[in-house]
């Protein structure tokens, strides 16, 4: 019986254009009438996940900065595991020296370089990303960007960590340059205090070792007495792979990684086509012929 589905957001529950479908969300809140626990579980921060969910009027719990933190659905931090500062220290001089693009997810918001530095880097990699997209779709996408998080611009990362009332949590590498990320990946991979990962092909991730989806989500299952054997994880990057592997029903979108539809129990569609919907979908199917069998 599934009594807790958990979705990654961006390439997941939200589409293309950062919205999530009025049919997920009635999808969403019939699952809850039956009984199912949703939650949502993204590389983004609380303010950037809580504002992308409350526009379709969800209110779910968070498991945001990839499992650096968790919000119930009261709004209370149940999971709190920050980063080391002297480790955070060593990644920020490593990717300084690689002159790569970097943001610092604290409890203070978002940290990023000089404000036009931040969006000509953006822009390079997002025509990249987003190719066919004009150069005022991605502007948008920016504007969007700067909307959602709160940032504060600084030229010394290392400074800010000097100060006791910062909690760092997450280092977000951005680059077009495979090469340097790979490089950068590369210096930290095989560290047993660092948890090393992706939320696309243009970013490395790194966090506290305990800090990923996966840990999170059991933590939080284990206090409401859900076992993995009742979790339904859905979701489309390498960040979502702790998730999907430590539960039962993993489920890859059509649009992810080759990884992650490896490793999943199944594949619904992408989500431009409601995949999401679809996983829940088949959630009640499963829980509805469990019950004819007691």
């Amino acid at each position: 019986m599934i009594k807790l589905i958990a979705s990654d957001l961006d390439g997941t529950l939200l589409q293309e254009g950062g919205t999530i479908s009025k049919e997920t969300v009635q999808m969403i809140n019939k699952a809850e009438q039956q009984g199912i626990r949703f939650m949502v579980a993204t590389g983004r921060s609380y303010g950037s996940a809580k504002q992308a969910i409350s526009k379709a009027g969800l209110d779910v719990p968070i498991l945001c900065m990839n499992g650096a933190n968790l919000f119930d659905h009261e709004h209370n931090l149940v999971v709190d595991t920050p980063f080391d500062v002297p480790i955070a220290k060593e990644i920020i001089a490593a990717v300084d020296t690689n002159k790569i693009y970097l943001e610092m997810y604290t409890n203070n918001g978002v940290y990023a370089p000089e404000k036009d530095h931040f969006i000509d880097m953006l822009l390079t990699i997002l025509r990249e990303k987003f190719v066919g997209f004009s150069d005022d779709e991605i502007k948008a996408y920016i504007d969007r960007r700067f909307q959602e998080e709160t940032f504060t611009f600084t030229d010394d990362f290392l400074s800010v960590l000097h100060d006791p009332n910062i909690i760092p949590y997450k280092l977000l590498a951005f680059s077009y340059n495979k090469g340097d990320l790979e490089s950068l990946r590369h210096m930290f991979s095989n560290r047993e205090d660092i948890y090393v990962t992706s939320s696309g092909f243009d970013n490395v991730e790194f966090n506290h070792k305990e800090a990923t989806k996966g840990h999170a989500l059991l933590r939080y299952a284990k206090s409401l007495g859900i076992t993995s054997d009742e979790i339904m994880a859905i979701g489309d990057n390498e960040n979502d792979l702790p998730m999907l592997t430590n539960v039962k029903y993993g489920v890859a979108m059509d649009n992810a990684a080759d990884l992650i539809k490896a490793n999943a129990a199944y594949t619904t569609t992408s989500n431009n086509d409601d995949g999401v919907k679809k996983a829940i979908e088949r959630a009640l199917t499963i829980n509805a012929k469990e019950s004819e069998d007691v």
